[in-house]
């Protein structure tokens, strides 16, 4: 069965950085926001990556982002997917980025699938480079929250001028 994605871009005329997800986990799809699983650890090390306190609410979350010049969305538009397994997905369709994309100084890869996704399907299109970074998912536990922190720190921070 085919998923669709249901959630919108976050982004502004003030964003410089995008980072891309895979696609939204079921929680994420069934929540109607990113990263929307409580063990997900995306907002809790951007928020220390930026100094700020840990976003609870999804316009908390929004108001961190576009404060910061992130932009935040997914490489993909809809795909088969078995749950929340990036491992599984199958026939994907990307989403178009373009808009998005066009206004960045720096795009970045949540994980090593929205990486290879973003190279297959957005990168030659764009014909921009994009910049991996560790997982956040829970079923990256060989990185500590901390060493997530720190690795998204080094590649974020010149980006942000942090």
């Amino acid at each position: 069965m085919t998923a669709e994605h249901n959630i919108p871009p976050v982004w502004d005329e003030r964003s410089r950085i995008l980072i891309l997800g895979s696609f939204p986990s079921v929680k994420s799809r069934e929540g109607q926001f990113f990263y929307h699983h409580p063990r997900n650890r995306f907002w809790r090390v951007l928020a220390a990556v930026l100094g700020c306190e840990v976003p609870g609410t999804i316009p908390e979350k929004k108001a961190m982002l576009l404060a910061h010049g992130v932009a935040l969305w997914d490489v993909i538009a809809s795909c088969e997917i078995t749950g929340s397994s990036d491992s599984s997905i199958r026939n994907a369709v990307p989403n178009d980025v373009g808009p998005v994309a066009a206004q960045v100084q720096a795009i970045f890869c949540n994980g090593q699938t929205a990486f290879r996704l973003y190279g297959r399907f957005l990168e030659p299109a764009l014909g921009r480079p994009a910049i991996p970074l560790p997982s956040t998912s829970p079923a990256n536990a060989a990185w500590s929250e901390a060493r997530l922190i720190d690795a998204w720190r080094a590649a974020l921070g010149p980006a942000l001028d942090l």
